[in-house]
């Protein structure tokens, strides 16, 4: 069985590639033809376990993601199978495929639902998931600046994602991060709500990435108020772990205004309906991105061995 670096996998598989095959996993997926398996966490003295796969038979493959959460830091390994005998096909480290599959999973939602005219940019947390969003909303949006609050950005980072982006980037605070946005990317490690939702523009767009636990959340109740329509990639498991979700008041979040990526992808559920409508994206990392993607890294790196 072939284990699969990091670097393997930033070599063999872009951007634009992973938008594409988790693409066709959630089309499959919504139309009843791929299955996931929700995250179980499980702890002991203060060490975390984390697992959540799928099955794509379309894509011939089935997988587990398996993770450890030690003083806030994840290390990541994916375990791949074949769908037509069984055998073990790869294991991966998952850090590339976890920075990847998130922002393109964002990038899906905001085809959907954001504006195709979309000039500017917000995004709260410029780590490694932040910068990723801004990447790659950089490539598929024509935006003219991306503003970023992030108290612990180190010195140099606006020029250095400037560089990677190809648009101007400023550091600002939060109110002046989110005034006038057309798209706002929460990737931080915030518990409690990063901006008022009374603050975001009209019709804006906004993806909330950076908590995957019931007990934090980064938007506030009024912003999903305001929010004609919020996506997620599984009910199931977004409304057991999201905490903008889980803590919000209760009947807040109609179920009416729930969809589900697959949905959204299959066309059987409309995305954005309206100029000015606020849609809200909530992602919290599914196991059908990740076998998804490592079934596309394995092709590619068995394709160039």
């Amino acid at each position: 069985m072939q284990h699969i670096t990091d670097d393997m996998i930033d070599a063999a598989v872009s951007p634009q590639d992973a938008r594409q095959v988790l693409l066709d996993a959630f089309r499959s997926f919504g139309h009843g033809q791929a299955a996931m398996q929700e995250r179980i966490r499980t702890e002991a003295q203060g060490v975390k376990l984390s697992t959540l796969g799928a099955v794509i038979p379309e894509q011939k493959v089935a997988g587990a993601k398996v993770y450890t959460t030690i003083q806030g830091q994840f290390t990541f390994v994916i375990v791949l199978f074949s769908t037509e005998d069984g055998r073990a096909l790869a294991s991966f480290d998952a850090g590339a495929i976890t920075r990847l599959r998130t922002a393109a999973c964002s990038l899906i939602a905001a085809r959907h639902l954001a504006r195709p005219g979309a000039r500017q940019m917000a995004l709260f947390g410029a780590g490694v998931q932040g910068r990723a969003h801004a990447i790659q909303m950089a490539q598929a949006f024509d935006l003219e600046e991306i503003r970023v609050c992030d108290p612990y950005a180190l010195p140099g980072l606006a020029a250095d994602l400037q560089r990677q982006c190809g648009t101007p980037v400023r550091l600002c605070d939060a109110a002046e991060t989110v005034a006038g946005a057309d798209i706002v990317v929460t990737a931080s490690r915030s518990t409690t709500p990063l901006f008022s939702g009374d603050q975001l523009e009209p019709g804006c767009f906004v993806a909330a990435i950076g908590s995957s636990l019931p007990h934090t959340r980064e938007l506030d109740d009024r912003a999903l108020e305001r929010a004609a329509r919020i996506a997620v990639e599984w009910l199931p498991q977004t409304l057991r772990e999201a905490g903008d979700l889980v803590l919000a008041r209760p009947g807040l979040v109609s179920p009416e205004k729930l969809v589900e990526l697959g949905a959204l992808v299959t066309g059987a559920s409309p995305g954005r309906q309206s100029d000015d409508e606020i849609t809200l994206y909530k992602s919290v990392g599914v196991g059908l991105e990740d076998v998804a993607l490592a079934g596309l890294a394995w092709q590619r790196v068995q394709a160039g061995a």
